[in-house]
C-alpha cells in the first residue's frame, strides 16, 4: 500500500496505540496511513477480526489483507451469529469461530524477529478501514 506519509514510525506506533482510548472515532486516512508505516517495520502482521457476522468479517479480512499486500486468506466458512477470525499469513492458518464477545473490529499483531522491528498489537480498528 502506497500512501503519501505524514507520520514518522514513531508517530504512527503512538497514533494507533490510541485506538480504543480514544474519546471520538479517529480519522480513517490517518489510521489508513499508520498502519501502511508500522507494516513496513515489521516482517509480518497476524489479524483477528470479531464481527458480527461472518461475511462482514471475511470482508474485513480481505480488506486488511490486500491493504497491507498479505497473501489473500483461504475460503472460509459462514456460521451464523458473530465471529472471531483469526489469520496468519506467514504459515496460512485461518479460522473462523463463533464469538460471544461484544467488541467489534480487527486487531493487527505485528511480528518482527529483530529488535529494531515493531512487535505490538493494535486495535481495535475499524471492520470498514479500507473499505471506504
Amino acid at each position: 500500500m502506497n500512501t503519501p506519509t505524514t507520520l514518522n514510525r514513531h508517530d504512527a506506533q503512538r497514533f494507533l496505540m490510541r485506538v480504543g482510548f480514544a474519546n471520538g472515532p479517529l480519522p480513517y486516512p490517518q489510521l489508513r496511513e499508520a498502519l501502511a508505516i508500522v507494516a513496513q517495520h515489521c516482517d509480518y502482521q497476524i489479524f483477528g477480526v470479531c464481527a458480527g457476522d461472518a461475511a462482514t468479517g471475511i470482508r474485513s479480512l480481505a480488506s486488511y489483507t490486500e491493504a497491507l499486500g498479505c497473501d489473500r486468506p483461504p475460503t472460509l466458512e459462514l456460521i451464523a451469529g458473530p465471529v472471531y477470525i483469526k489469520y496468519n499469513p506467514k504459515i496460512n492458518l485461518c479460522y473462523i469461530n463463533a464469538y460471544e464477545g461484544t467488541e467489534r473490529g480487527v486487531l493487527v499483531s505485528c511480528q518482527s524477529a529483530y529488535d529494531t522491528g515493531i512487535r505490538d498489537l493494535y486495535g481495535h480498528l475499524p471492520l470498514d478501514l479500507f473499505e471506504r
